[in-house]
């Protein structure tokens, strides 16, 4: 492949931002990686010291484990604990790159993509560009609610609502009050719940001493899932068991019914319920997100990308998709297979395997998806599983989902950092420091509801 920059000397320190992005010259086939999440990190780590240029894009310079998102968002854990930096992950891998730039959009008939520091050209480009909330065209409920899909917004979450009960504690307005206290969840999936497990264990371990200006019993906190069971995806036990197990929290669970509008101060519901609220919290879909360019073509629902068995975008020869992004549409997996950890892990590390066999001229086998089971927790020593035909629930369920989480945080230091925070939790249910560190700022709410 031809180089980037005609001088081998020079240092990509020395490099500006100019119409090409600096890259060191190299006559390996280059890999483009958009996207640093599980599927991107997996495939970065199957072709680490191999026979190929790295390059890896993403628009921050850390890894994200999402899947505790909601506990930052509730003051259990520090943010700090749960990212890792891009650089200190690929420290001492020769043949991987990191540049930090945002990639807005791909140019297949030149192999290039462009970003908002330059263009790069690529042999080969892997889109593990993730998914971002979808709120289904509900413009109200978009801006005046908080989504949960990435770090940013788990600490707003927690600035909202440490904001909201300071300002309740001042208030001498019942209603207002009721709104500043009042914690809606829309979406009964893993995350839902989970947060939903989360606020309710803070409003009985955490409020009566934080904020005894007013009773705990103040504070009410809503789930509402649109079809009538918890947790889809997983057995009719979990969705039961998990019900169970918020009613015990003395969460309000409203199922079979949606959010029809919501202007920052109340909820308007399908069945016309009206439930006074500062706090909403949106869990309840995905879509996916990545550069223009793609002919739409490809793109089927979800705005996912529809990719053969070999994970290649359908109408590319070497542009390939994995992880939430990808839809792998075939007889056996007519939706694609599911937007979680495990799929995209497992994809990244088979599409390591298929370039490096493509490079070779060899021939691939299909993806095969292994499910490993699934894993939510409700709160402490309350977790649902499911694995193959083993479905159990209570301590030993959490403690598994405890112990597969903490194994799977990127860094030593931060699987300590997590660690050690919930072994305090375990004994005192004390929280992390509840700081408000910068003001969060709602939009202003519009009275364009009817009463």
């Amino acid at each position: 492949m031809n180089a980037n920059h005609s001088n081998n000397n020079t240092k990509e320190s020395a490099c500006k931002v100019t119409d090409e992005i600096c890259l060191p010259d190299s006559n390996l086939p280059r890999v483009i990686i958009i996207g640093g999440g599980f599927a991107g990190l997996a495939l970065v780590e199957k072709l680490k010291h191999k026979e190929v240029q790295v390059v890896l894009f993403d628009k921050n310079n850390f890894h994200q484990f999402q899947p505790l998102f909601y506990q930052v968002a509730t003051s259990a854990l520090e943010p700090d604990s749960i990212v890792f930096p891009f650089r200190k992950q690929i420290s001492g891998y020769k043949n991987v790159l990191f540049r930090l730039a945002e990639v807005e959009e791909i140019q297949p008939s030149t192999n290039t993509i462009i970003t908002n520091k330059g263009r790069v050209h690529f042999d080969y480009l892997v889109l593990a560009t993730g998914t971002t909330t979808n709120f289904f065209g509900m413009d109200n409920v978009e801006s005046h609610s908080l989504g949960m899909k990435n770090i940013r917004d788990s600490l707003n979450i927690r600035h909202m609502m440490l904001q909201n009960l300071e300002q309740a504690a001042i208030t001498c307005d019942d209603k207002e009050r009721d709104a500043l206290t009042n914690f809606v969840i829309v979406g009964g999936g893993p995350a839902g719940v989970e947060m939903a497990g989360a606020l309710a264990e803070f409003r009985k371990y955490i409020l009566p001493k934080d904020y005894p200006e007013y009773p705990s019993s103040i504070m009410n906190i809503y789930l509402i899932e649109a079809i009538d069971e918890l947790l889809s995806t997983m057995s009719d036990k979990a969705s039961s068991k998990t019900l169970e197990y918020l009613k015990d929290l003395e969460v309000k669970v409203l199922l079979n019914e949606s959010v029809s509008n919501y202007d920052g101060s109340q909820v308007v519901t399908n069945c016309d319920k009206i439930i006074l609220t500062k706090n909403l919290i949106w869990t309840a879909g995905v879509k996916g997100q990545f550069p223009k360019g793609i002919d739409k073509k490809h793109v089927v629902k979800g705005n996912r990308l529809k990719t053969d068995s070999f994970l290649m975008v359908e109408g590319y020869k070497n542009i390939f998709a994995i992880g939430d992004i990808a839809a792998v549409i075939t007889e056996e997996t007519p939706k694609g297979h599911p937007q979680v950890a495990q799929t995209a892990i497992q994809q990244g590390k088979y599409l390591g395997n298929v370039l490096l066999k493509i490079i070779k001229d060899e021939g691939v086998n299909s993806f095969e998806y292994k499910d490993k089971g699934s894993l939510a927790t409700v709160g402490k020593r309350k977790a649902v599983a499911d694995l193959g035909k083993f479905k159990f629930a209570g301590y030993f369920a959490w403690l598994l989902w405890s112990v597969v989480h903490l194994l799977s945080i990127s860094g030593f230091r931060n699987r300590l950092m997590v660690g050690f925070n919930w072994a305090v939790s375990y004994f005192t249910y004390e929280k992390s420091n509840r700081l408000i560190i910068r003001n969060f700022k709602p939009k202003p709410s519009v009275n364009n509801i009817k009463k």
